[in-house]
């Protein structure tokens, strides 16, 4: 018992170390300022992603929980999609879930797109505009009053201020 307990946590080790993460690289995420970006609406328009971005948004990765740079930003702004741009979450429609990622309890209308997720038993959430994977959506779990939990990889995301108000 003592071995297979041994073995799963190197198992989980491994796993932690593949995705490449450490918490200081996911914390330096910035802060947009002055005017909003326009959304791309071409390929060739997109942002450039990093190998982490990429693994989460094109090959439908997830960062480790709390690891990200707004699981608990409480600045007053826009979530935008880190590859186009596109507006998809307010800061009004956050909340502390507790789970390590970013949760909003509502999106902006025609934002973000819900699909059946390969895994068979979640649902995944894409960016409308450039079909990023964000992470995901679940219903009916009571942490708001919406009844709705997006979480989101802060990875898929850059956040645009719209206050002064520090976090």
């Amino acid at each position: 018992m003592k071995l297979l307990k041994s073995l799963s946590l190197f198992i989980a080790f491994l796993a932690i170390q593949s995705c490449g993460y450490s918490q200081k690289s996911m914390k330096e995420t910035s802060v947009l300022k002055g005017e909003m970006p326009e959304v791309a609406k071409k390929k060739s328009e997109y942002n450039q992603l990093n190998s982490k971005e990429k693994y989460v948004m094109l090959e439908q990765g997830t960062e480790r929980a709390f690891t990200g740079a707004y699981h608990d930003l409480k600045k007053e702004g826009i979530y935008l999609c880190k590859q186009c741009n596109q507006p998809l979450f307010k800061s009004e429609d956050k909340f502390d879930s507790r789970s390590g990622w970013p949760s909003f309890d509502d999106m902006i209308k025609g934002a973000v797109t819900e699909r059946p997720d390969s895994d068979g038993y979640r649902t995944e959430i894409i960016c409308s505009n450039c079909k990023g994977h964000l992470g995901h959506v679940f219903k009916n779990e009571g942490f708001t009053n919406k009844n709705t939990r997006h979480c989101v990889n802060s990875v898929s995301l850059q956040f645009y201020s719209t206050s002064n108000k520090q976090n």
